[in-house]
């Protein structure tokens, strides 16, 4: 994939005219994705694909252009070649860009991970082998990410990275099923084995007679996926800076009233910890840490080299969206195996589901309970619970209700596979709160 995204950059920067400029991002993969039901394998394929987009500059006006790129040069510089023509009609006809922000230098970088990864065959049949006799459904997916960025000004970048996610569940009974994931750079057989043990075990609970609790408050464990559901909710809205300039931000509280979190939250942004590229889309580098919550008051916004240009702020290689990529919320001091004991009496939620926000401005978020949640007595589980929703403000769950968060932390990489396999993680600790409301 590298030899492409080097001749696509060749091939569109050879056909500048006069003051033009290019710049080209690059995106590929070369995966496999196994399908499974009934613990069984059900679809197998491979996909290899690569995408670029193109940006001509001419003076402050602009314009970008995406295509798939094949592979093979000739065909690939007939699609250049094309889109070259197609971009620079359409420059005359378009305004200037007051806050046009592109790289003008010759930077360059380059990061390549280490390949761990088994053969697909070999991580089938471990699952195969975890999952024998249980009703399982789920969606594996492994192999090489990569992209790339060049300037016809002289800047190069690369990024690659290897990694696994499979994401699946164990059917128990009617619409309850134990949700479970392992992911990570290096496999390990033992390690899945043992999540599955845990996932077979949560099943079998499901499988005891539900329980129903009315609507109230409750004390609660959101387990690490449970936390990141709720962190990731809030930190798609919560910290980008033309958010908070335009007073659309989740946070807005915190940034012009001084609302605070608990002093246990502290949040970052971690390019250098992630499995995505340490640069954005205009090929700006990333930042490798921006503390966007520190002992529960707000840090940095991130900041796109556009945002940067239009409000007047140093850039710290934020996306185009300004949302967080490889979000990592540091750990408390409560033992993992020790949170049941401390919860007591209450609600045990593995994962939370259907989020959004019921009132953006005091950053209260709504969603469903689903898979693994639990009624809990003297600190073991007693029964599961229904599937019910919850409406909670950030300001209460993760500020004052918040009574400890996790030594172990869990890694937790996006499944997502819609267009491409997503490269946005998590590392979350799991959270003992008080007063979780729950309603019907």
């Amino acid at each position: 994939m590298r030899g492409a995204f080097e001749g696509a950059a060749k091939s569109a920067f050879e056909r500048l005219k006069g003051e033009e400029v290019c710049a080209l991002h690059f995106e590929g993969e070369d995966s496999h994705f196994v399908r499974f039901n009934k613990a069984a394998v059900r679809q197998a394929g491979k996909v290899r694909q690569m995408q670029a987009r193109l940006q001509l500059i001419r003076g402050r006006r602009q314009m970008q252009g995406d295509l798939t790129l094949s592979g093979e040069a000739g065909e690939d510089r007939a699609r250049i070649a094309r889109m070259m023509e197609e971009l620079r009609g359409a420059l005359p006809l378009l305004p200037e860009d007051p806050h046009l922000a592109y790289l003008e230098n010759g930077a360059s970088s380059e990061r390549a991970g280490e390949d761990r990864l088994p053969r697909a065959q070999t991580a089938v049949e471990d699952i195969l082998a975890a999952c024998k006799g249980r009703d399982m459904a789920g969606l594996h997916a492994q192999g090489g990410v990569c992209a790339g960025f060049a300037s016809s000004l002289g800047a190069r970048r690369w990024f690659a990275s290897h990694s696994f996610n499979f994401d699946w569940s164990f059917h128990a009974r009617g619409d309850k099923a134990a949700k479970a994931h392992y992911a990570g750079f290096e496999w390990d057989a033992e390690a899945l084995r043992a999540r599955a043990a845990r996932a077979a075990r949560e099943a079998e609970l499901l499988a005891r007679p539900e329980r129903t609790v009315p609507p109230g408050r409750y004390r609660a464990f959101l387990s690490p996926y449970a936390v990141e559901d709720f962190v990731g909710t809030v930190a798609r809205r919560g910290f980008g800076l033309k958010a908070l300039r335009t007073r659309r931000s989740s946070l807005l509280r915190m940034a012009e009233d001084g609302r605070r979190l608990s002093p246990l939250v502290r949040l970052d942004e971690a390019p250098s910890a992630g499995v995505g590229p340490d640069f954005q889309e205009e090929g700006f580098a990333k930042a490798p840490r921006v503390p966007l919550l520190r002992e529960g008051r707000l840090g940095d916004p991130l900041v796109s080299p556009r945002s940067g240009r239009e409000y007047g702020v140093p850039t710290n290689g934020a996306s185009g969206d300004e949302m967080p990529g490889a979000l990592e919320m540091a750990a408390g001091d409560l033992p993992m195996a020790e949170a049941l004991a401390r919860l007591g009496a209450g609600v045990y939620v593995g994962d939370l589901w259907y989020l959004n926000y019921s009132d953006l401005a005091s950053c209260r978020i709504t969603g469903l309970t689903r898979f693994a949640t639990f009624w809990v007595e003297g600190g073991e589980v007693a029964a599961p619970l229904r599937v019910m929703r919850f409406d909670e403000s950030a300001y209460r769950l993760l500020g004052e209700n918040l009574i400890g968060l996790t030594r172990e932390r869990e890694l937790i990489l996006d499944p997502g596979t819609y267009g491409a396999r997503s490269t946005r993680s998590a590392l979350a600790p799991g959270a003992l709160v008080e007063d979780f409301a729950l309603t019907l």
